[in-house]
């Protein structure tokens, strides 16, 4: 299974990570020198959660956290939120 936010498509990117040596020239050094350059994956932060879907089913969605976060999925509602009887309020 891909690693990717099955609601806004989110998916692991590539980069590079910089292997720097020597002392900043602010500091006092003679600046810093690149050493090694290698590739790398940025990886998203996917969750899984239970998601309850517009038609009202409820489904297990790996979503990042940026869709979690803004409102773009309603998760499942595990108990009901308590109601006062009508009775009581008079």
């Amino acid at each position: 299974m891909a690693r990717i936010c099955e609601i806004c498509g989110k998916r692991p990117q590539l980069g590079n990570t910089v292997e720097l040596r020597g002392k900043a020239k602010y500091l006092g050094g003679v600046g810093t020198k690149v050493t090694g350059i290698t590739r790398r994956r940025f990886k998203p932060n996917l969750q899984s959660v239970r998601v309850t879907t517009p038609k009202g089913a409820n489904k297990k969605m790996l979503v990042c956290t940026q869709c979690l976060r803004s409102g773009a999925v309603t998760k499942q509602v595990k108990n009901k939120p308590f109601v006062v009887p009508a009775s009581a309020k008079a």
